[in-house]
């Protein structure tokens, strides 16, 4: 009896732990996980002999990863020459050449919309240009405005999968004198996007951005969101960035968020807003309710974030110390159709206290509207 009953237990046992899911990794795993994609940080090497000095030959020397053109495997730190190359997240990187692009094909789940998450720095002083592509659908990233001094800027891209195979293409455009320079790319990710939950009242959806794109554990410059006119689904859902340059998707782990893990930072000054058209009936009366603060990054001085909807709009003034900290604004205002558009932007440029080479700014977060009696 002893001897059946501790079978049993041992079964019991193995089944449970049969039924539970493997660890959860940051590596990408087909659709199953967000995380990087096959050596999307370029940590594993081609072979000595497929390199001459830091060039890559052969079009499938570089592992996981097809090149064209002039595309070189980089290490951070002193370079020949005398120059600098800053690789942030790691030790090894690539660099496109003129024309030059690097592709993998994924495998996802078709009608699922995916976002990219990936490190793109330019390293001359010329104007760069990454062209980020799938089928049917690419984005012009220009790499002028460097937002963070380290060569950190991680962007974020998003796109609905139309095939259950799907290429990805990192290309620069650019030619130039010199074709040694160009971008550096590291660091690519993916994830796939849930589906928005509707807030029980709230009309804003993901208000407190929590649903948003790949944030890497250990690196904490957030992730840069281009602007619509470069991005035809938002790797914010619910939410359309509207300006000429990026805001900024910044997570608790590494910055002061008011509420949750996420938050949106306004890094760019005028040109640097985010809206989102919500559901309303005309000549109702609505309260808009928000948060603004600043993400303990030493960004410091006066702050401040414009609120608009409908014909209403708010000036809300924040003096940052750079140290963490919000406050709740509210803007009443009477709907005029049965969409109101809800606009956020930030009215001053901020740099960090002691770099500035770092662009920052207020924190927006826990943006709700209710209908009010």
């Amino acid at each position: 009896m002893a001897l059946f009953l501790s079978l049993c237990v041992a079964l019991i046992f193995s089944l449970a732990h049969a039924a539970s899911p493997p660890p959860l990794l940051d590596v990408w795993h087909g659709q199953h996980f967000a995380g990087l994609v096959e050596n999307g940080d370029f940590e594993e090497a081609p072979a000595k002999s497929n390199l001459k000095k830091t060039v890559i030959i052969g079009k499938y020397s570089l592992p996981k990863w097809e090149i064209n053109g002039l595309v070189e495997y980089v290490s951070g730190g002193p370079q020949p020459g005398g120059f600098f190359l800053a690789v942030p997240r790691g030790v090894h990187a690539v660099r496109l050449g003129n024309e030059a692009s690097i592709s993998q094909n994924l495998t996802l789940k078709r009608g699922s919309i995916y976002a990219l998450t990936f490190g793109a720095t330019r390293t001359c002083a010329q104007d760069e240009v990454l062209r980020v592509s799938v089928p049917g659908q690419s984005s012009d990233l220009p790499l002028q405005t460097l937002y963070s001094s380290d060569g950190g800027d991680t962007y974020s891209l998003a796109w609905k999968a139309t095939s259950d195979v799907v290429k990805v293409t990192f290309h620069n455009l650019g030619i130039q004198e010199d074709p040694s320079c160009g971008p550096i790319v590291d660091a690519i990710a993916i994830k796939e996007m849930s589906p928005l939950r509707r807030t029980i009242g709230n009309l804003v959806k993901n208000g407190g951005f929590e649903v948003g794109p790949h944030m890497f554990k250990n690196f904490s410059t957030g992730v840069l969101l281009p602007p619509k006119q470069q991005d035809q689904i938002s790797p914010l859902p619910g939410w359309i960035i509207e300006s000429l340059k990026p805001v900024k998707y910044i997570d608790s782990k590494h910055f002061f968020v008011p509420e949750g893990f996420a938050a949106i930072e306004l890094v760019a000054g005028r040109e640097s807003a985010i809206a989102q058209v919500i559901r309303t009936i005309p000549d109702k009366f609505y309260n808009l309710t928000f948060t603004v603060g600043d993400a303990k990054n030493a960004c410091h001085g006066s702050m401040m974030v414009e609120a608009f909807a409908a014909k209403e709009t708010v000036k809300v003034p924040y003096v940052s110390q750079g140290k963490g900290g919000y406050k709740t604004a509210i803007l009443r205002f009477q709907a005029i159709s049965a969409r109101t558009r809800i606009t956020f932007y930030s009215a001053y440029y901020h740099n960090k206290q002691h770099d500035y080479g770092h662009m920052c700014g207020p924190v927006l977060d826990d943006v709700s509207v209710f209908p009010t009696h």
